[in-house]
């Protein structure tokens, strides 16, 4: 196992080499070619154990950041290697996860990476190597393109959250936020001073779920977080779980949840 590691790290450092160019002296002091993670599994459905690798040059210092991360699929039977190089390929705690997706009986590859700062947003994607034939399940931004809303304060201290092309409407109900909130937005009757805008960010977190325990796969849960006018005024999530119907994931239920409050008695 150590000597992969080490092979696989030579062949990385050169193949970046070869993508990038020679780096010279100071670059070479101040980077270096880490493994990320490694997961093993049958990933081509030959019934051998495969190996799994997240490779990317990690500045000294920098701790859990990475940059040109590359996921390496090692074929257990031939030890031939497949490069991946992803499109969003810098971020935080670039992870891999292994399993059924597609139903299939054979494990898939989801690579999950943090985008870090105060929006949370997340980098994911996930392919399928059955058959030693690369192909790409998910993308988050495809993802992000196709779940777009639209968030608009209403009257009477309502937040309406809508996908026209998705023929959903959602309504918030943010009178518990208290006068002091609702009162930089509303005249005492109820009504918008002006019109007031939030926003549903980019995807933040996706999740493998077991809906279905007589099956050996997974779902997905997919996490948007509501905000009113401030990136730390959460008003809620949009959650969608997907399930892959042969060809894509397609949403199977897509609610909002809200946070909750102190219970506060009436009487």
């Amino acid at each position: 196992m150590y000597t992969q590691i080490f092979n696989y790290r030579q062949g990385m450092f050169h193949l970046y080499r070869q993508t990038h160019g020679h780096m010279n002296q100071n670059n070479a002091h101040s980077r270096s070619i880490a493994l990320l993670d490694m997961k093993r599994g049958d990933v081509n459905g030959d019934g051998i154990i495969d190996n799994v690798y997240l490779y990317g040059n990690k500045p000294e210092g920098t701790g859990i950041f990475a940059d040109n991360i590359t996921l390496v699929i090692q074929d257990g039977h031939s030890n031939q290697s497949t490069t991946v190089n992803l499109q969003n390929n810098a971020g935080y705690n670039a992870r891999l996860f292994l399993g059924d997706f597609s139903k299939d009986n054979v494990q898939d590859i989801l690579v999950s990476i943090d985008s870090g700062g105060s929006g949370g947003y997340g980098i994911f994607y996930i392919y399928s190597f059955k058959n030693n034939i690369l192909r790409q399940m998910f993308d988050v931004e495809r993802y992000n393109k196709e779940y777009k809303f639209i968030v608009n304060y209403q009257d009477f201290y309502k937040v309406s959250v809508a996908n026209a092309p998705l023929d959903v409407l959602f309504t918030i109900d943010i009178s518990y936020k208290g006068y002091d909130y609702v009162s930089q937005y509303y005249s005492e009757n109820g009504k918008l001073k002006q019109p007031i805008k939030g926003e549903v960010l980019a995807l933040s977190a996706l999740f493998p779920i077991v809906t279905n325990e007589k099956r050996m796969s997974y779902d997905l849960l997919a996490l948007q977080r509501i905000i009113g006018t401030s990136n730390s005024d959460t008003l809620g999530y949009v959650e969608n779980l997907l399930i892959w119907d042969g060809t894509g994931f397609v949403s199977s239920r897509l609610t909002v949840a809200i946070l909750g409050t102190k219970l506060v008695s009436l009487y």
